[in-house]
């Protein structure tokens, strides 16, 4: 077969369970389609599972990828003789305290003590250049990827407010550490351009494999506030890129192209659908699927209308968070992650200043118990519902 037509491989696997039986049989065909586990590790190699560990969430609440499908794919990499660390840089500070009581709640510290696995708690960075971005020319990332021989990456299949969609790529945001990730987001404040820093960071990540724990995802108000949901899968491949194309169609979103990060792929040729090669099991849509709107850009008449109408149009089309007085706490994790510093606290409640809210949901994302809603206009609604 001639390189220019190289399809890339998504192998995908129906998955009832996380039982150690059904996860081990269904993980033992995904990595056969791609050539087997062997193939990528060899005795004495030190990989990484970068898990999703948005926050510290019970596994139940489908936020962080389960530990239990951890657990059985860290059994088949040590087998072959590997080191195995769990990596991942929450939301906010990054630092041993907050990563060891995120592990605890989203059982993975248990994990990494009865099955002998390490956790990480380097909470340092380094730079490193990216020449070949196509927006962002370097990134500053989490050091645990120094010392690794192989990244696998371990997303949650989830929706998500700002991007309509977290999986593959999206889940490689976590190797940049706690806070930092705050400067993407001011300056990639539109979500095309955020979309294709993301690209630019799998790039540069470049993980050896991407195995998604689709079991039971989120819809709704992802990643961190939405419900629970079966879509019973699990997909894996060797490119990040490609498992996304391949995993939206679970949500029912069609076309691909609505989701940024794709739509940003293929415009960039990180990606093209004639490429894709779907091996195992077919993957059967579901259509009722709650699946978040999103702000397409900065402005959403930019490019259909005069500047000073756009501008005036945007106030009322723009979604807003919302604070919950019945569940909020005071516990200042809004205000203390916010990109722009545009949420004070008043009287221990949140209280935002919309002209400077970028609309990046940080808020949203990162709230413990579940007290940021995102509102969207009626004007908005009308204009653009399904």
């Amino acid at each position: 077969m001639k390189e220019g037509k190289k399809m890339t491989i998504v192998a995908a696997k129906k998955c009832y369970s996380y039982q150690e039986k059904e996860l081990s049989e269904k993980l033992d065909f995904l990595l056969q389609e791609l050539g087997g586990l062997e193939k990528f590790i060899r005795a004495g190699d030190r990989v990484v599972l970068k898990t999703n560990l948005l926050m510290g969430k019970a596994p139940e609440a489908a936020v962080t990828t389960n530990p239990e499908f951890i657990r059985t794919l860290a059994r088949k990499v040590k087998a072959l003789g590997a080191e195995v660390l769990i990596a991942d840089s929450p939301g906010g500070p990054f630092n041993k305290s907050l990563l060891k009581r995120a592990y605890q709640k989203a059982g993975l510290y248990e994990l990494a003590a009865a099955e002998n696995l390490k956790l990480n708690y380097n909470t340092d960075s380094q730079k490193h250049e990216h020449k070949a971005g196509k927006i962002n020319k370097s990134f500053q990332l989490a050091s645990y990827l120094e010392t690794a021989d192989l990244v696998i990456n371990l997303p949650k299949l989830k929706t998500h407010g700002l991007t309509m969609y977290t999986g593959a790529v999206k889940n490689l945001f976590g190797c940049i550490p706690g806070v930092l990730k705050a400067e993407y987001h001011l300056r990639m404040q539109s979500v095309d351009d955020f979309s294709r820093m993301l690209n630019d960071l799998a790039a540069l990540v470049a993980p050896e494999l991407t195995i998604m724990d689709a079991v039971v995802g989120m819809e709704g108000d992802g990643p961190s506030n939405g419900q629970p949901k079966e879509f019973n899968y699990l997909l894996a491949s060797t490119s990040p890129y490609y498992l996304d194309l391949a995993a939206v169609k679970l949500m029912g979103i069609t076309p691909e192209e609505k989701v940024p990060s794709i739509k940003a792929a293929l415009a960039d040729q990180f990606i093209k659908k004639e490429k894709l090669e779907l091996r195992g099991d077919e993957i059967k849509p579901l259509t009722n699927v709650k699946i978040p709107k999103i702000e397409k850009g900065n402005n959403l008449f930019d490019a259909k209308l005069p500047d000073f109408l756009s501008d005036i149009l945007e106030k009322f089309l723009r979604p807003k968070p919302v604070f919950k007085e019945e569940k909020c706490v005071g516990c200042r994790t809004c205000a203390e992650n916010c990109p722009p510093e545009a949420i004070t606290m008043i009287d221990s409640f949140p209280e935002v200043e919309l002209e400077s809210c970028i609309r990046c949901f940080c808020c949203q994302e990162l709230c413990p118990y579940d007290a940021v809603e995102i509102k969207y206009p009626l004007l908005a609604k009308l204009l653009f519902s399904n």
